[in-house]
C-alpha cells in the first residue's frame, strides 16, 4: 500500500522530506485522517532531524504505528516499544544502518534523492501494518 505509493512517486512533485512522505502517504494509505495542520508535525524529521541522525523515514514511521496501534498513550502496553524495535531491527538488516548520514552515503543520488531509503521504510511499515491489522482483526486501534 504505502510502498507502491512511494514507489508511484509520492512525495516528489509535493516536494515532501522523507519523514514527510511517509506521514503524508501513511496518511492516504491508511486512513489515518491526520489533519493537514497535524501532518506539519513530521516536517523537523527530515534529514535524520536536521543533524543526520535516525532516518526520518523511520522516525514518521514510528509515528504512524503510535497512530494506528496505541489508544491513549504509550505505558498502556509494550506494544509501540515492540513495533518500533522490529521497525528499526529489519530496517537496519536490510539496509546497513538505521541513521541517516551513512543511509545517504550509500544509497542518495542526485537522480532520485533518498527515494530507495524511503520506499525501503514504507515497505517494513506495510507488513508491520498488515500483520497487526489481519492479528487485531480491524484496522487499528483508533
Amino acid at each position: 500500500m504505502l510502498r507502491r505509493l512511494v514507489a508511484d512517486g509520492f512525495g516528489k512533485a509535493e516536494d515532501l522530506n522523507c519523514a514527510e512522505t511517509i506521514l503524508y502517504g501513511a496518511n492516504q494509505a491508511y486512513n489515518l485522517n491526520i489533519t493537514p495542520d497535524d501532518l506539519r508535525l513530521a516536517a523537523g524529521f527530515g534529514g535524520g532531524m536536521g543533524i543526520e541522525s535516525v532516518c526520518g523515514a523511520l522516525t514518521a514511521a514510528v509515528m504512524v504505528l503510535g497512530r494506528m496501534f496505541v489508544k491513549e498513550r504509550a505505558h498502556e502496553s509494550t506494544k509501540i516499544k515492540e513495533l518500533a524495535q522490529e521497525l528499526f531491527a529489519a530496517y537496519e538488516a536490510e539496509m546497513g544502518s538505521i541513521v541517516c548520514a551513512p543511509l545517504k552515503q550509500q544509497y542518495r543520488t542526485e537522480e532520485v534523492g533518498c527515494r530507495k531509503v524511503i520506499e525501503r521504510a514504507a515497505a517494513i511499515l506495510d507488513t508491520i501494518v498488515a500483520r497487526e491489522q489481519e492479528e487485531s482483526g480491524s484496522q487499528a486501534l483508533r
